[in-house]
């Protein structure tokens, strides 16, 4: 579990990297800006993430096939299952790409009151959609070469990527150098260039062939009886994940309408990318147990699947409670470090943290048990528990408490 795991925990990291590198850098900006551009910036990810979410999903159709086929010795089909997943990614990118485009400022609007906020996010996450065929692609990559079983070679190409983008963010958003002062758009065209990197190197790899997968161009023309088994496997984890994502869009709402918006906006977008850390190695253990139940089921090893669930929903768990009380003690000096010029923000973020923590280890067993059924092709299962856990739970008790009970952020 920990050998295909441990290259998905650092690409996980470096996936994180890009959007923790926006908002340090952003929020170094002088503090009449700072602010405002880290609130965008934390309004503008549910908005991307609403809006790429539905396509995202069906990426787990892809993965369900690959690593069935592998685990039972049929690679030509694995092959062409990771080409056709891949066709229907960059399908899916383009029409994001125009939706994104169009309709992310209307929905900005939506979430928001302050304008400055609202310019910020705007700004950021039209230039963002510009390049999500890019990073599509980039991510189709990384799921079909986890399914096949390599997990080392998609982490180089993102580690090489992300280092880019740290390096280049700071130039692109003070003016250093060459480059003209663009603040937000910076930090959005220095992702985008990255991207398109990580693509190509991608496509690279998969049309020479060399790392296990191979696909030639001709693969990617589109196959309709592979697009449909596809998306009747992803089906469910896209409602899921969509559902999950416009939940988030509607908590953004309800934090971005508060009476402090700017300062609980910018604290709970700090504090996030500190859980979302936390995450990465959940993230790289989820999709290690979905191969490899994936890979045991398809050699018709139940026992085998049902072990690697419990060991690894466990592991979660205890990985969570170590990393939860690290991230108490250490949150008063992350915020200060993040955006020092804000004490309000940064007493905001603490306040959050403290209340958010103790949660955190029970995300573990959430994670293992869908893992389970998305390595096996069952995505309903997960569907069910995300919606509850968002729309049932999450949402409406933080209005509740937000508003009805006004205890605000």
């Amino acid at each position: 579990m920990f050998k295909l795991a441990w290259p998905l925990m650092i690409s996980s990291l470096l996936h994180y990297m890009y959007n923790m590198a926006d908002t340090f850098w952003v929020g170094h900006l002088p503090a009449a800006e700072n602010a405002a551009a880290v609130a965008g910036l934390q309004v503008a990810g549910p908005v991307i993430f609403f809006l790429v979410a539905f396509a995202f999903g069906f990426n787990s159709g892809g993965l369900a096939l690959v690593s069935q086929y592998m685990g039972a010795h049929r690679k030509d089909e694995a092959n062409t299952a990771a080409a056709q997943t891949l066709s229907l990614s960059i399908v899916f990118g383009l029409f994001i790409m125009i939706t994104g485009v169009v309709f992310s400022p209307v929905l900005l609007r939506l979430l928001t009151s302050d304008a400055d906020v609202a310019r910020a996010a705007t700004i950021y996450t039209r230039i963002i959609f510009i390049g999500m065929p890019f990073e599509f692609v980039a991510a189709a990559y990384a799921q079909v070469m986890a399914a096949y079983g390599d997990t080392i070679t998609p982490m180089l190409v993102n580690t090489v990527t992300v280092v880019a983008n740290i390096v280049l963010d700071p130039f692109m958003i003070f003016g250093w150098g060459p480059f003209a002062r663009m603040t937000v758009a910076g930090a959005a065209w220095a992702t985008i260039i990255c991207q398109a990197v990580a693509a190509g190197v991608s496509l690279a790899i998969l049309f020479h062939g060399r790392h296990g997968l191979a696909v030639h161009p001709r693969d990617l023309l589109p196959d309709w009886q592979w697009y449909r088994r596809i998306l009747r496997i992803g089906l469910p984890a896209s409602i899921g994940t969509s559902g999950t994502s416009f939940g988030f869009l509607v908590l953004t709402g309800i934090i971005g309408r508060l009476s402090n918006a700017t300062i609980a906006l910018s604290a709970y977008g700090i504090g996030d990318r500190f859980i979302n850390i936390c995450f990465i190695a959940i993230d790289g253990l989820s999709l290690a147990i979905s191969t490899m139940v994936g890979h045991a089921l398809g050699g018709d090893l139940r026992k085998r699947a049902n072990s690697v669930v419990w060991t690894g929903t466990m592991l979660m768990f205890a990985l969570l409670l170590g990393e939860g009380i690290v991230l108490w003690v250490l949150a008063p000096w992350l915020f200060r470090a993040f955006i020092p010029s804000q004490p309000a923000i940064i007493d905001e973020g603490i306040l959050f943290m403290m209340i958010f923590l103790p949660s955190m280890p029970f995300f573990g067993v959430v994670s293992g048990v869908q893992a389970a059924f998305q390595g096996a092709g069952h995505n309903t299962p997960p569907m069910i528990m995300q919606l509850v856990r968002l729309w049932g739970l999450r949402v409406p008790l933080s209005w509740f408490f937000g508003y009805a009970l006004h205890m605000g952020s």
